[in-house]
């Protein structure tokens, strides 16, 4: 020890003021630089994205101290306190890096820039219901680059099936999961108003209808029966004649039915059975001339008449214009078209009017005999029972 005291005490072997000086000066330096380092030197804590150290530091603001801490920083990322805010022993210094997340929102795609560091403070930023359904947990830490996270929000729907109307809310992405939620089961054949893979919407309403295959029908039908026509000169012309009777014939008809909620849809003909046959109508159609009637002698003709004599004619004037107009004044006249003589007497009015005692009909009366019995029948019915009446007053 003494030996370093002579060493810089002394000069020679002889005690030195000035070397003690020079000493003196030295020594102060490093006791001042010493205490300037100790002064200057700080402890911060630097909290990066979730993760916290300890930071030995000289630096003299936030800016330095994340840069002696090789943290590279970009414009959109956020740090507390500002970067040219002064740090003291014991600051803490908050950096949330930008980074990129890819979002599924709803089933639509975006890439969202967030300081946030795990997946709540995404969800927060964003501003969706805080029930939403998320991919990843709440909890998950954010990586500047590569984090995806599927959002489903709350959505209300309704679910028609089985007669039933059901409503709830639900973050199913689709409409298979949504009937899956609401233990709606489905068979293989039933039908649902949107498909399993869409997208649910709110308010959206899904049908569920369900579909019967299982049952069939069967339906007898007839067959109409053909005619057969054959011509025979044996048969008067005009005349026909059925030789075989017709019976139509039986097919029955099976259906596979398609049932949606119960109802019929649709059917289709699986098979065709003729359970009877029908059977084909054949008629003789006459083809032979008929023979022409020979003229009856005036005598014969008119011994239908019982030659009762009839009164003196009265309205003989009005009766000739009504007869011109039916018959054309012909008083003997016999059509075949069930009306006879020259006021056209059915066979019914000219009995019923006692025309009986003349003739079996008017046209086998004589003038006076038709006019006495239309003149009966003028007294109780008026000009009425002749379309021709208007001819009277002509």
């Amino acid at each position: 020890m003494w030996a370093i005291v002579d060493k810089f005490f002394t000069s020679d072997g002889k005690f030195s003021v000035v070397k003690v000086a020079a000493q003196l000066v030295v020594l102060s330096a490093l006791v001042l630089g010493l205490v300037a380092f100790v002064g200057n030197n700080k402890t911060v804590t630097l909290n990066v994205d979730g993760k916290v150290s300890s930071v030995q530091t000289f630096g003299g603001t936030v800016g330095q101290v994340v840069k002696a801490a090789k943290v590279d920083l970009k414009a959109s990322d956020r740090v507390s306190p500002s970067l040219d805010a002064t740090v003291e022993n014991g600051s803490v210094i908050n950096v949330n890096l930008a980074k990129a997340v890819k979002v599924n929102l709803d089933g639509a795609e975006k890439t969202v820039s967030t300081t946030a560091r795990d997946v709540a403070g995404l969800v927060t930023q964003l501003g969706v219901a805080s029930s939403s359904e998320l991919s990843v947990p709440k909890t998950a830490q954010l990586s500047v680059d590569g984090s995806f996270v599927a959002i489903s929000t709350p959505k209300t729907v309704t679910i028609l099936a089985d007669g039933k109307a059901a409503k709830s809310t639900t973050t199913a992405a689709t409409v298979g999961e949504v009937l899956k939620d609401a233990r709606v089961k489905l068979a293989a054949a039933d039908r649902t108003s949107q498909p399993a893979n869409a997208k649910v919407v709110s308010n959206m309403v899904i049908k569920v209808s369900r579909v019967d295959t299982s049952k069939t029908a069967t339906v007898a039908e007839e067959i109409p029966f053909e005619t057969l026509e054959t011509n025979s000169a044996a048969v008067l012309k005009g005349e026909e004649k059925v030789t075989q009777a017709g019976a139509p014939g039986i097919v029955t008809h099976k259906y596979k039915l398609v049932l949606v909620d119960g109802r019929e849809a649709s059917r289709t003909l699986v098979s065709r059975t003729v359970t009877r046959e029908p059977v084909t109508e054949k008629v003789t159609v006459g083809t032979k001339e008929k023979p022409k009637p020979e003229p009856k002698p005036v005598a014969e003709a008119e011994s239908g008449n019982t030659g009762a004599a009839a009164p003196a004619m009265m309205n003989v004037g009005m009766w000739d214009k009504i007869a011109q107009c039916e018959s054309g004044g012909n008083w003997s006249i016999n059509s075949g078209n069930g009306y006879y003589g020259g006021l056209q007497f059915d066979i019914q009015t000219w009995i019923g009017a006692g025309g009986g005692q003349y003739a079996p009909n008017a046209s086998q009366a004589s003038k006076a005999q038709q006019i006495d019995i239309a003149n009966r029948v003028y007294a109780e019915r008026g000009l009425q029972p002749w379309g021709c009446g208007w001819a009277a007053s002509s």
